[in-house]
């Protein structure tokens, strides 16, 4: 498992703004948090909600260990800073041969959050490759102005609005970003991404944790939550998120499903036309 970055990996994440792969979870663990999603999912009979993978982290205590893992927030903490809040986590599940994909776009249009010192660290818990419809990425595009978006709301695009970059991407100069169970990559808010459908005959499950400094703060809506996993809390701009006492618990899922109804009024509010 990997420490803290070294100064080439910051410069790198820097220059491009994002860094892959890198190892976080043992396989034992990975295998524990695959089995526990899909042994739920067997339980219900069906895939898990899409309301339900956002912010996980407040009904699964495994998921709420990952964003907590120390293999992860050594990293993280060298590009934040001390003080981390977890803002988000977030399933992103392509089914076998599914037409589900993600349209490029770049995640600080719609998240209300300010400064832009915010990352994602992206966690294989399922092989994420070319096949299978690994994130894509374009070198250096979080640098300057942000690109104007259009929602689209499109059927089979996974983003909450079908949001979608009006400018052409040169996707001859886009990097596939590749990961093994238990490694993930971080990336830049502003960096312009998507992803194309599953291919292939498994399941791609990947952990989106959007990670934050204790100075970031929500500018366009009230009552935002977050869960401090690193350090102190020296400003208050967030309500404090509860831990799960355990797995898929009624409990659990009421406070996931208040506190997602609040975060999707600041995320589905009114914008301009792009």
């Amino acid at each position: 498992m990997t420490g803290s970055l070294t100064a080439a990996e910051v410069a790198r994440y820097e220059r491009d703004g994002y860094l892959f792969p890198i190892d976080v979870l043992p396989p034992e663990q990975v295998a524990d948090a695959r089995g526990r999603l899909e042994s739920y999912e067997r339980q219900i009979g069906a895939p898990i909600a899409k309301e339900l993978r956002h912010k996980p982290h407040l009904y699964a205590r495994f998921i709420d260990d990952i964003i907590r893992s120390s293999a992860i927030l050594d990293p993280v903490e060298s590009l934040l800073g001390p003080d981390i809040f977890c803002w988000e986590s977030v399933l992103f599940i392509k089914e076998p041969r599914d037409p589900a994909f993600i349209s490029w776009h770049q995640d600080v249009t719609y998240w209300g959050l300010e400064p832009y010192e915010i990352l994602t660290a992206w966690v294989a818990l399922s092989p994420a490759t070319r096949a299978s419809g690994c994130m894509r990425m374009l070198p250096g595009s979080h640098i300057g102005e942000i690109a104007p978006h259009k929602d689209t709301f499109a059927p089979n695009n996974m983003l909450s609005r079908g949001q979608e970059m009006q400018v052409d991407v040169d996707e001859d100069k886009c990097v596939d970003i590749v990961l093994k169970p238990g490694q993930m990559s971080l990336h830049h808010v502003k960096i312009a991404h998507g992803s194309d459908p599953n291919t292939s005959g498994d399941r791609r499950i990947g952990l989106a944790i959007r990670y934050i400094p204790g100075h970031v703060r929500q500018a366009i809506g009230a009552g935002d939550t977050a869960s401090l996993v690193r350090g102190q809390d020296r400003f208050g701009h967030f309500e404090a998120e509860p831990r799960p006492s355990g797995n898929f618990l009624p409990e659990g899922f009421e406070v996931q499903r208040q506190l997602r109804e609040r975060r999707m009024k600041i995320l589905m509010r009114p914008t301009r036309a792009a």
